[in-house]
């Protein structure tokens, strides 16, 4: 049951990241001259870089990820974990940073209000946060600490996924307006990070793989 567990869990995390990594990759299209395949959002006709940043940082933010999460993937390659987690690591950096830049910088998107702006610094400044203090936690060789930092992080930074379910659900049951659809972005971090809090209690207890981890960092 927990071998079929452990294929399941990243099988469900790129399906997942296949929402946000779509949309971007379609997005890009767009703005390189390519064909209109989404609707046209003219806020970042002028200057694109920072969604462009966003689009490309999230991508490889999401799908490598999966790998790093994956505890028989981790536990067999753990010089690519370790090579990997850097790129990672600045990734989702670009992905905070982007996001940031984005919310104050740019126009909001028509129909969201002040709520969703502040979820968005909120939960884009806690993100960069909790990748500073996961790389902090392995540099001191506390292991735990810095996969619940970096559970935590991945939640956060794949809560894009999770809001096309969330304001599907929303708008079916409580209607369609601007607090509402704030409200139900909102609810995408929200239930990633509950998700990650259990995720990262479950595998508090000491683990197998903990010994080679340490071996690992003392090479």
């Amino acid at each position: 049951m927990r071998s079929a567990g452990t294929r399941l869990v990243p099988a469900a995390l790129v399906a997942l990241s296949v929402i946000p990594v779509t949309a971007g990759a379609l997005r890009i299209i767009q703005l390189t001259g390519g064909p209109a395949l989404m609707p046209a959002d003219d806020r970042f006709d002028a200057v694109p870089v920072a969604l462009v940043v966003h689009i490309l940082g999230a991508a490889t933010y999401a799908l490598l990820g999966v790998l790093q999460l994956a505890p028989r993937f981790r536990r067999r390659h753990w010089a690519w974990h370790r090579r990997a987690g850097r790129v990672l690591a600045v990734a989702g950096l670009a992905v905070a940073g982007s996001a940031l830049w984005l919310t104050i910088s740019y126009p909001p998107k028509p129909g969201t209000g002040e709520l969703l702006y502040g979820f968005r610094l909120t939960f884009a400044t806690a993100m960069a946060g909790c990748l500073v203090l996961g790389f902090s936690a392995i540099r001191r060789r506390d292991v735990p600490a810095h996969r619940a930092w970096m559970i935590r992080a991945y939640a956060i930074g794949l809560a894009a996924g999770t809001q096309a379910f969330t304001e599907g659900v929303g708008g079916a049951l409580f209607g369609t307006g601007e607090v509402r659809g704030d409200l139900a972005k909102g609810a995408g971090w929200v239930i990633n990070l509950a998700v990650a809090e259990w995720a990262v209690r479950r595998g508090s207890a000491p683990s197998a793989e903990l010994p080679v981890v340490h071996r690992q960092l003392a090479a």
